[in-house]
């Protein structure tokens, strides 16, 4: 029974994160190693969630998923200057709330009288990953289906943008994706 109930708990630490699974397991055992150090243990989950999220779903007949093309990265990140974002000692992990995060460096994109929504709330994740992405500018798509994401009404269907796309332009040939002097942020 005891064999039992031992199993149940490796069982269930096993699907944990690193630290509830350390934690669980160094009060049921003596002798579990210790953790590595938090920016090592930040990176390789960043890591393996950003290659979960970009990979490219199985065939079928269960083939691995290739790596993606990374296409651009944070600096910070490339860098392995993780904790210029990342503040271990909490439970939240960051610097500043993470609507103020993406402000503490790119200063100025809550300028003009229109600024785009997401923009406004420091909501940058909406369009962004936050350390490496397939596409151009750590979009989480490219650049027209990102847009396409929230923006879908019947007006965009219009002569003038199937002929946008048409012609292979894009939103941003002609709109700011985050603010502008104009009503629509255009260019």
């Amino acid at each position: 029974m005891l064999l039992l109930g031992v199993l149940g708990i490796g069982m269930l630490a096993a699907a944990c994160d690193p630290v509830t699974r350390h934690e669980v397991l160094s009060t049921v055992f003596d002798g579990v190693p210790e953790l590595p150090p938090a920016e090592e243990m930040c990176e390789a989950y960043a890591r393996r969630k950003v290659a979960e999220a970009l990979a490219p779903p199985k065939s079928e007949a269960g083939e691995a998923a290739k790596p993606a093309e990374r296409r651009s990265s944070h600096r910070p990140y490339a860098e392995k200057r993780c904790t210029d974002c990342h503040d271990f000692s909490t439970r939240v992990g960051l610097l500043h709330p993470r609507t103020e995060l993406c402000f503490t460096c790119h200063k100025g994109f809550v300028r003009g009288p229109f600024v785009h929504g997401p923009v406004a709330v420091g909501d940058c994740l909406a369009c962004h990953l936050p350390h490496t992405s397939p596409n151009p500018a750590l979009l989480r798509e490219d650049r027209t289906a990102i847009c396409q994401r929230c923006h879908r009404e019947e007006r965009l269907a219009a002569a003038l943008h199937r002929k946008v796309v048409e012609h292979g332009m894009n939103c941003v040939d002609c709109h700011d994706p985050h603010y502008g002097d104009a009503r629509y942020f255009l260019r």
